[in-house]
């Protein structure tokens, strides 16, 4: 089975795991040549260590009983995707709203801001320049096809 076949079979067992959690979602699955499957869950409110660990459990013993990798050669890890990976979809932009992001545009340039508004189509970020008397707040209308990448700034 092709890696971007064994792809979409996990991420419909996940589909079925989720039915009951409506607030429990997919992000993404990776799949590394060494059959390290990482499976990415994220929830409107956060997702607990308890809870990707009962997934864990469940999409294993699903994974072993399809047998889709030979002879059960495999590793599962499930988890969320933590603040070093950039936003993929418009759920957890919304769950995001009011975080300070980096915005890296398909032409490369960057955009930091506080993540204020999330559309159909787009985001706005508020990016603040100066201090004091001088403070200027700028508004950025992003289109989501602009979007190469969006990351959560951790402030101290």
């Amino acid at each position: 089975m092709s890696s971007d076949a064994t792809t979409q079979v996990i991420e419909q067992m996940i589909g079925v795991l989720l039915e009951d959690s409506p607030d429990i979602f997919l992000v993404e699955v990776k799949i590394k040549p060494t059959n390290n499957v990482k499976v990415f869950l994220d929830a409107d409110s956060g997702i607990s260590i308890a809870k990707c660990v009962t997934y864990n459990r469940a999409l294993y013993k699903q994974i072993e009983a399809e047998a889709i990798f030979p002879n059960g050669d495999f590793s599962l890890e499930v988890s969320s995707p933590g603040l070093d990976e950039p936003l993929k979809l418009k759920r957890q932009y919304k769950k995001n709203t009011g975080r300070n992001v980096e915005v890296l545009l398909m032409d490369g340039t960057k955009t930091e801001g506080k993540l204020v508004a999330v559309g159909e189509n787009e985001i706005v970020v508020e990016e603040t320049k100066g201090r004091n008397k001088k403070k200027e707040i700028i508004q950025h209308n992003i289109f989501f096809d602009n979007i190469k990448t969006t990351k959560i700034q951790i402030q101290f």
